[in-house]
């Protein structure tokens, strides 16, 4: 593949991993030229969807994932907590919107949810929903009749990460499988609630493995209408966290970054590209360029869950020297069942 090979602008589900590994393998200029292309088809080049993520469930998590601060297996001193109350959650929410969230993720440190939280988290979608907040949900894996339960409660996206290749996966997690994650999509699809789904890079996998995260993703019978692509913050006390402490391999580089950032754009031409976690270590010019490669979503605020982020002053100026402007919300897009 070179600049010469037309980057189809449609949806496709049929990829390759040559074709995807040829993507990535394109010189910069090229790459980003194609992501901008495929970008400026689907989306207003210069609007960027604003986000607020808040951990409504903190820590004790019976998972144990190798990035992860809120792992009971991780020793980073952060203490379980219980599901806050429905209406310290919604306040919460009315500050997002007030601050210009359009889009608001409430995330629980669950294996999954148990029956009896859901009569809470029920409430906590209708609630936010009803303020006209785009909604979003991480609750670990779902049942069918749990997917039902949050689709009839007007749920918008549900997020549940693939993290990483599926040969990569068992190098991060032993607690669930590659394929589990699969399943919760597929019961979320087929509730008719929209998919977010990404991952994380800079955990140490090669790019081969970047190539088999974003073929997963894109190859799936329907593109996640959402990928949040994360930078591994790594906690002292996590798995990876320790064992990447002090390599080079604790920091992805940021030039490989933005070449995830747009291979995701153009293997995944309609779907929301989240620049996720890690963005509090990156430079502004970083942050540039992911957009310039088709991210159109940040989170805001200081925290995403238990991490630092880049905060909301320090946003604005950003998008003030980029001439870019926060995302007008609209009504979501059905999921296709």
């Amino acid at each position: 593949m070179n600049l010469h090979t037309p980057i189809s602008r449609e949806v496709r589900t049929d990829w390759t991993r040559d074709e995807v590994a040829a993507l990535f393998d394109l010189p910069f200029a090229d790459l980003m030229f194609a992501a901008q292309t495929v970008h400026r088809t689907h989306f207003d080049p210069n609007a960027v969807q604003l986000s607020t993520l808040l951990s409504i469930k903190t820590g004790g998590c019976p998972e144990d994932c190798g990035y992860c601060s809120q792992s009971a297996s991780a020793e980073t001193g952060l203490k379980a907590e219980k599901l806050m109350d429905v209406e310290a959650v919604l306040s919460e929410a009315r500050a997002a919107k007030d601050a210009g969230s359009g889009r608001f993720c409430m995330g629980a440190a669950w294996r999954s949810p148990k029956d009896r939280d859901m009569p809470a988290i029920v409430e906590m979608v209708k609630g936010v929903r009803a303020m006209g907040l785009e909604t979003c949900m991480t609750l670990g894996m779902l049942t069918a009749d749990q997917s039902k339960q949050l689709a009839e409660a007007g749920l918008d996206y549900y997020n549940h990460n693939i993290d990483t290749s599926p040969e990569n996966y068992a190098n991060v997690i032993t607690t669930r499988t590659f394929e589990d994650r699969i399943e919760t999509l597929e019961n979320v699809r087929s509730a008719g609630i929209n998919v977010c789904s990404g991952g994380i890079v800079g955990m140490g996998e090669t790019r081969s493995d970047r190539v088999g995260f974003l073929h997963a993703l894109a190859t799936l019978p329907h593109h996640p209408e959402s990928v949040p692509i994360n930078a591994l913050v790594p906690v002292k006390g996590t798995v990876l966290g320790d064992m990447l402490a002090d390599t080079p391999l604790a920091k992805i580089d940021e030039i490989e970054f933005v070449r995830t950032v747009a291979v995701a754009r153009i293997l995944m031409p309609e779907s929301m590209v989240r620049l996720s976690a890690g963005r509090e270590s990156m430079s502004d010019a970083a942050q540039a360029m992911c957009f310039m490669a088709g991210a159109n979503s940040i989170f805001t605020g200081d925290r995403l869950l238990t991490t630092p982020n880049a905060g909301d002053s320090k946003d604005a100026a950003l998008f003030a020297r980029l001439g870019v402007h926060p995302m007008e919300l609209a009504a979501p897009a059905l999921a296709t069942a």
